[in-house]
């Protein structure tokens, strides 16, 4: 049998346990998506399958399932995929077919987003630089060489899906399709041609014949029969552009990205759950978490500019695709109940009630017998308890409670019942060594040889042109790096030298960043920002009698991704580029004949690791520190275990990294936040922006390098650095992530467990609320209690203290119910551990280790 036939088996087995009908007909109503006849309130997230690994795949999509999930959502990058054109490559990290064959064997479903432009804080927005050459091109618009480009690369990507059999008409996991993205954001600057390029681009999606519907995220006038969807952080009061079409939310933020130079956003899951029920709550059917596992921007991929390496976005799984708690696990909670409701929800519109002011009821029917409601409390001062069908509620600002039955509460978004888990990064030691090394119980220190980058024109390849020329149009983004090279004579009697007078270098650069260099000496070097990218650099120069070479070494830091027009933001140095000496005399270099070289050349050599350049050629003596335009190279073995692997280049500059040739992207230690606008906790309470909670202040915005443990070999691996401002490379540290603890609270006014309130929804008796606490990994068990109280504990995970209250039973209770199993379940009431303060509402805090 071929393999096709046994991805169809397979696929065929999955579907028939799990439920779901192949060659599924995908339709529409005002209320919901219709798969097959029914009617489907679908919770999604979105996992970028080359922001991560092939081999992370699966796990990745198991606990996205395992977290709740129908639905996994990703982008199509289209550079990623044609480089250069009419070449693909769907290799790799770069293997959509096999990601959503993944996603299928899983019991999920897909949602393509084709895009092609696809912002995500992806280089160029996705597209391929080969686009920015094509003749009387104009992006995003009405201009037929770009539409002809743009549906010559979606009818690829939807015949490649076609020829696999993966939409939901061929009986694969595919059950929605987008079209552009986020254009309605900036349409207006187009003007009558953004209109006639938004209603080409609908007709020329629908024409594919995919048989699923198509979206458009964030584009209010989305032609018929095209569903217009929101992004933000809320969407509850989102209404589609037609009474036919249902309320959809594909972007959900779960935190922010982060910029080099920028404080860490992040978002509490309080408020993504109140948001999240919330949109369910106003007739929402169709939410999809951005992002739910966010990764890692490996090489050049992140735009921008100034993006970091780092896309871990504070999603539900980490960057290295552990689940984070209590984020994961309070989400989870809220899909459960949700799905409680599914048939109430499905079955009609809801039906209002105001139960007071900030005050909402939400109530849904299906026949006399199903029955589901919704109460809100969207005040952000004080809680508030309410009486809805005859039953008091209390329900905390910011926060809303979903009654499946209309009677009990399985869920409220302020009220975490789950886990906390507090990892540590830890140096590997004697794990890693050289060849040279002796094994060591201290952190390992590893060998170092090195080689210098030429500073200026080094390569045959150089070229030279009059005036100064725009970065991207003239490196084609091959590079991150250009050389502009000048020599000027000066004479013995001119105003520079006179007295011994510094002459001042002034530049005018469009960025990145910038490093200047007189003779060979750097003198300066500048650098934009996530706000302004613009360079301008002053530096004084002494220069000598006669010639003398001035060398700018221009450095982009990823491309525009997002805006009107933003492949016509260009980069480099565009002047004016003067040299000023005594009484204002100044010589404009600007249109003087300079000599430029694309690129480094250790790039050209391959010394990133892609070459054979034997290691005699780097040297091992007098490692250069804190010196710019330096290579470093070292071997180490790969440790033992399966704990995920980071660099800590808190010790570098700035620049980047390769692990056995692979680059796991840029790096810049040395650009901090600024030292104010953060605090140590953040209010879930109100309106969330990306700016509201940050950490990190005064840090190195990432120091912390994601190392794929499958791009390395057990033995001899080989890192190599390319430092471009200057480090030191003996501060370098491989580091694991590893579980430190694991911790819970749970009151007892919180709502019951759903897996006990789903096993007898009709009661009207609350059920005792449960501590559940679960080790993270399969071999792991519960090997002590580091702490438990029963009644008022103070603090938080890692830091828990007994409260004036405090029954003396818990932490022998917890012991004996916890100690040597994976997982377990602690009942939260006076009747297990005694009432130590009669009266008052009390808590279960515990913390736990977990080990193999």
């Amino acid at each position: 049998m071929k393999q096709g036939g046994v991805w169809l088996c397979y696929l065929l087995l999955i579907a028939c346990d799990l439920g779901i009908s192949l060659a599924a007909n995908v339709s529409y109503d005002h209320r919901a998506l219709v798969i097959d006849g029914k009617r489907r309130i679908l919770i999604s997230g979105s996992i970028h399958y080359p922001r991560s690994t092939p081999e992370m795949w699966p796990d990745l999509i198991q606990k996205a399932k395992d977290g709740g999930l129908d639905v996994i959502e990703t982008y199509v990058f289209w550079n990623l995929h044609e480089p250069v054109q009419n070449q693909y490559d769907f290799q790799g990290r770069k293997d959509l077919v096999k990601f959503v064959k993944m996603v299928a064997a899983a019991g999920l479903y897909v949602h393509l987003r084709i895009g092609p432009y696809v912002c995500a804080e992806w280089n160029y927005g996705g597209f391929p630089l080969w686009l920015h050459f094509v003749p009387g091109i104009e992006f995003r618009t009405d201009n037929q060489p770009f539409k002809t480009e743009m549906q010559r690369f979606t009818s690829k990507i939807v015949q490649l899906m076609k020829q696999e059999q993966l939409f939901a008409s061929q009986g694969g996991p595919i059950i929605l399709s987008q079209i552009e993205n986020e254009y309605g954001n900036i349409d207006s600057a187009y003007g009558p041609a953004g209109k006639l390029y938004i209603n080409w681009a609908a007709s020329m999606a629908t024409a594919q014949n995919t048989g699923v519907p198509w979206v458009m995220c964030q584009q209010a006038d989305a032609p018929d029969p095209i569903i217009n969807t929101c992004n933000g952080f809320y969407c509850d009061q989102f209404t589609p552009n037609s009474n036919q079409k249902p309320k959809m939310w594909t972007e959900n933020w779960t935190g922010w990205f982060l910029s080099f130079g920028g404080r860490v956003p992040y978002r509490p899951v309080e408020d993504i759950a109140f948001a999240v029920a919330r949109f369910f709550q106003q007739g929402g059917c169709f939410q999809n978490y951005y992002m739910y596992q966010g990764g890692t921007n490996f090489g050049h991929t992140s735009g921008g500019p100034f993006i970091a390496t780092s896309y871990d976005y504070d999603a539900p799984i980490d960057e290295y695709g552990i689940v984070r708690q209590p984020k994961w696990g309070h989400l989870k909670d809220l899909h459960s109940s949700v799905k409680l409701c599914e048939d109430a929800l499905a079955a009609a519109d809801p039906t209002f009630t105001s139960l007071g002011p900030n005050l909402e009821a939400h109530m849904y029917r299906a026949g006399p017998e199903k029955c589901a409601a919704f109460l809100a409390n969207v005040g952000t001062q004080s809680d508030q308890t309410v009486t809805f069908n005859g039953n008091s509620y209390h329900l905390p600002a910011w926060s809303v409670s979903i009654l499946p039955d209309c009677k009990n509460v399985a869920f409220n978004s302020a009220k975490i019942n789950s886990q906390i888990t507090r990892f540590e990064m830890t140096q590997i030691e004697s794990a890693f060594k050289s060849e040279v090394s002796s094994v060591s119980s201290v952190p390992l220190q590893l060998t170092w040889s090195w080689i210098p980058e030429p500073v200026g024109i080094s390569k045959s390849d150089k070229f030279e042109r009059d005036g100064l020329l725009e970065q991207v149009n003239t490196t084609a983004d091959l590079s991150d790096y250009l050389w502009y090279s000048l020599s000027i004579g000066i004479m013995g009697n001119e105003s520079f030298l006179v007295n011994g007078t510094q002459a001042v270098l002034h530049i005018g650069s469009l960025g990145h960043a910038l490093h200047a260099f007189v003779n060979g000496k750097l003198v300066g070097s500048g650098t934009g920002n996530s706000e302004n990218a613009k360079v301008t650099l002053e530096t004084s120069v002494v220069l000598k009698p006669g010639n003398n070479v001035i060398d700018l070494l221009s450095v982009t830091v990823g491309l525009q991704n997002y805006g009107a027009f933003f492949d016509k933001k260009g980069a480099g140095v565009t002047g004016p580029v003067t040299f000023m000496g005594i009484q204002n005399h100044t010589i404009d270099l600007s249109k003087k004949q300079w000599t430029y070289q694309v690129g480094l050349k250790g790039e050209e050599l391959g010394l990133n690791g892609n070459s054979d350049m034997s290691d005699t050629q780097w040297s091992s003596s007098d490692i250069p520190i804190n010196q710019p335009l330096i290579w470093y190279k070292a071997n180490f073995d790969t440790p033992d275990g399966d704990d995920p692997i980071a660099l800590d280049l808190g010790g570098l500059g700035k620049g980047e990294a390769w692990v056995n040739g692979q680059s796991i992207g840029r790096y810049w230690p040395s650009y901090s936040s600024p030292q104010d606008g953060c605090s140590s906790s953040c209010n879930y309470r109100g309106a969330y922006n990306s700016n509201k909670c940050l950490k990190n202040c005064g840090m190195p915005s990432q120091r912390l390098y994601h190392v794929p443990r499958s791009w390395m070999t057990q033995k001899g691996n080989t890192l190599v650095l390319f430092e471009e401002v200057g480090g030191d490379p003996a501060k370098i540290f491989f580091v694991k992530k590893t579980l430190g603890s694991l911790c819970a609270q749970v009151s007892e006014s919180h709502p019951s467990p759903l897996d006990a309130w789903e096993s007898d929804a009709r009661r009207e008796q609350r059920l005792v609320p449960e501590l559940r606490l679960e080790c993270p990994s399969a071999n792991q068990v519960i090997s002590s209690i580091k702490f438990a109280s029963f009644g008022t504990p103070k603090g938080t995970c890692g830091n828990f203290s007994h409260g004036w209250c405090s029954s003396q039973t818990a932490l022998d209770l917890v012991s004996k119910v916890c100690t040597g199993l994976r997982s377990c379940k602690v009942g939260v009431s006076s009747k297990t551990f005694g009432d130590p303060c009669k009266g008052v509402v009390k808590s279960l805090a515990v913390e736990v280790l977990c080990s193999v």
